[in-house]
């Protein structure tokens, strides 16, 4: 088994590196969402509602494939072709995590700002504040604390999707697994995978309850 490391650690360092970029890209992207979700303009509020409908309606797996396998069939300007097969393998699942991550982690900055009183809404109008000072000062960091718990859970989801990167071939800690069985014929090797999950794992929880505990000054 620790002649297996090696190669496990290296498809771990894959699923990180995936998890970090696609929640934080998926983060950024969810926080423009969450507000045209809760804007009073239409056009904005029902593309944005379509956006997170169709990514949380439809399976993570499907997207992937559509990503990497169909968008290019329908336009060579979807192809994603950087000479570098690991290169374009790991960019066509970074946007197919990233925009799934979005939609969900936009429901999640929407609930928490509307969980806030309105009357610190009304407050800060009063007060002479914009909508973006508003949310900026007041708002967002009180909804900070409230974001920690499930956008906890999402990271944590997403490192455990990534295990489907294997059917395009991207190796992640699955799919090395899966490259030892092949090699070595013993499916013993999915004990020290599944442990290797673990810890990362607690290492993020870990990471996230400390968060929350940093930033519970705003409750």
């Amino acid at each position: 088994m620790i002649s297996w490391l090696p190669q496990l650690l290296a498809g771990a360092r894959i699923t990180i590196l995936l998890t970090i970029a696609a929640v934080t890209a998926g983060l950024f992207l969810s926080i423009f969402l969450a507000l045209g979700k809760m804007s009073k303009r239409k056009i904005i509020n029902k593309l944005c509602d379509a956006y997170i409908f169709f990514f949380r309606g439809t399976p993570l797996l499907m997207q992937l494939y559509f990503i990497y396998y169909a968008l290019p069939m329908i336009s060579p300007v979807f192809m994603i072709n950087t000479g570098n097969p690991f290169v374009d393998r790991f960019l066509a699942a970074f946007v197919a995590f990233g925009l799934n991550s979005a939609a969900y982690c936009a429901e999640i900055i929407r609930a928490a700002i509307q969980s806030i009183d309105k009357g610190q809404f009304l407050a800060s109008k009063a007060l002479g504040l914009s909508y973006a000072q508003t949310m900026r000062l007041v708002i967002i960091p009180q909804s900070i604390r409230r974001l920690i718990p499930p956008v906890g859970n999402e990271f944590i989801m997403v490192l455990k999707d990534a295990s489907l990167v294997s059917i395009i071939a991207l190796v992640d800690i699955t799919k090395a697994t899966r490259n030892i069985e092949g090699s070595t014929r013993s499916a013993l090797v999915y004990i020290p995978a599944m442990i290797l999950y673990l810890i990362i794992t607690a290492i993020f929880s870990l990471i996230f309850n400390k968060l929350e505990k940093k930033y519970s000054v705003y409750e």
